[in-house]
């Protein structure tokens, strides 16, 4: 941290108190605390105005200094953003900082809920909120301002660099904007940024079963996520917010389900992940999303690895022999969906994946039928009411094992 902060400090010491571009690599970051501490009695809360919306911004800091507008995580703006900003208030020569509220008031007290504030994120609203923000401090009392950010808010604070003219410096910690957004090619200010060299934030697309965006499939996103080294899991909603509450009903959204649309629906979600912070993307699913993630990894260029649970595609929707990408594929051996996910669809697979020439493993699971991946109470109730009762946690265990030695082996940066 000490580290981080001397480099910025210079930086920002020599460009707001006077177009370069300079990346500092950190080899061992520790920018969280283990223990946070609440930093709010020292701030002013004030609103800022922009176009037809306030927001609120918190102000700590000299007056009359030079200004740095302190861009959030994707937590929001909580206990560290502040900490953070009031370290660099007291940085020499002395700073105003200024934390606009990208969330309006939202603070994210775990990943999902993080996760899901900043896939809500207005973007562009955002850059104007930062402008605001600029001319806010340009207006009282700072003859320059600088912004600076972390995760989410160093993409947004390149992103200013390029898209806000007021800036005079800026600093970003571990975020690079999407090129949608932003090009950094344009920046039209010294823009510095910190990266750690062991930084492994990768991505993933996590395909639903044939009920759609579920507890199920919510829960094995989460689990994913939380799988070392880390990932970033994203799950598409290839029903448009539709469930399936029983089989039948199940069975008749996958029947309807537009399968080319859905490879497209894949395509775009490998996508947004690479242009937002993940250099590597691989794709999952489970029954339906199994078959989808097969075919993706013959449709989808962009994709890393795959690995399919209980599902393979029609060779009509795409040939297995053809995957472009790394596949690992899991079945029981007591599946009996003919033709889908039983164990002549996956030693037919297996034919096909050892054709392509591509690195493949297929796995049997003894004494096990479809689904056994579901282990939570909810997914082994419903499995019991489709008649499936055997319960093998240690078969899911192991293939989460084999799971996440494939996805460490293949989307490692």
């Amino acid at each position: 941290m000490a580290l981080l902060y001397h480099h910025s400090r210079h930086f920002l010491n020599k460009t707001l108190n006077s177009k370069s571009f300079h990346i500092t690599k950190t080899l061992k970051p520790s920018f969280a605390h283990q223990i946070r501490s609440m930093a709010t009695s020292e701030f002013k809360k004030i609103q800022i105005q922009r176009d037809d919306t306030t927001f609120d911004a918190y102000v700590v800091g000299k007056e009359d200094a030079p200004g740095i507008v302190v861009l959030q995580e994707w937590w929001g703006v909580d206990f560290e953003i502040k900490n953070n900003a009031i370290k660099i208030s007291k940085l020499e020569p002395g700073y105003k900082a200024l934390i606009p509220d990208l969330y309006r008031g939202k603070v994210g007290l775990d990943a999902a809920e993080a996760q899901h504030l900043m896939d809500g994120l207005d973007w562009p609203g955002a850059i104007k909120d930062i402008q605001a923000s600029v001319n806010w401090l340009k207006a009282n009392g700072s003859q320059k301002v600088g912004v600076t950010g972390y995760c989410m808010g160093g993409a947004l604070a390149i992103a200013s660099s390029v898209l806000v003219p007021e800036i005079d410096a800026a600093v970003a910690f571990y975020g690079v904007p999407p090129t949608e957004l932003a090009d950094a090619a344009n920046i039209k200010v010294p823009v510095q940024a910190h990266f750690g060299e062991l930084d492994n934030i990768v991505g993933f697309s996590d395909i639903t079963e044939w009920w759609g965006v579920d507890f199920e499939i919510k829960n094995n996103a989460i689990k994913i996520s939380k799988l070392e080294p880390g990932y970033k899991a994203l799950i598409p909603d290839l029903y448009r917010g539709k469930v399936g509450l029983d089989a039948a009903e199940a069975q008749h959204l996958m029947d309807g389900l537009d399968w080319p649309g859905a490879i497209k629906d894949i395509q775009a979600s490998v996508n947004w992940l690479k242009a937002n912070g993940s250099q590597k993307v691989g794709v999952t699913g489970y029954c339906m999303g199994g078959a989808l993630a097969i075919a993706s990894s013959v449709l989808v260029p962009e994709i890393d690895a795959a690995v399919a649970f209980y599902g393979v595609p029609p060779t009509e929707l795409a040939d297995a022999a053809n995957i472009k990408a790394p596949v690992q594929a899991h079945f029981g051996e007591l599946d009996n969906i003919v033709g889908f996910s039983d164990i002549t669809a996956a030693k037919g697979l297996e034919e096909k994946l050892k054709a392509s020439g591509k690195p493949y493993e297929v796995h049997l699971y003894p004494g096990v039928t479809h689904a056994f991946m579901n282990t939570s109470p909810e997914g082994a109730e419903r499995r019991k009411r489709l008649g499936m009762t055997d319960e093998n946690e240690g078969a899911a265990d192991l293939a989460w094992s084999r799971f996440q030695s494939w996805m460490s082996r293949y989307l490692s940066a």
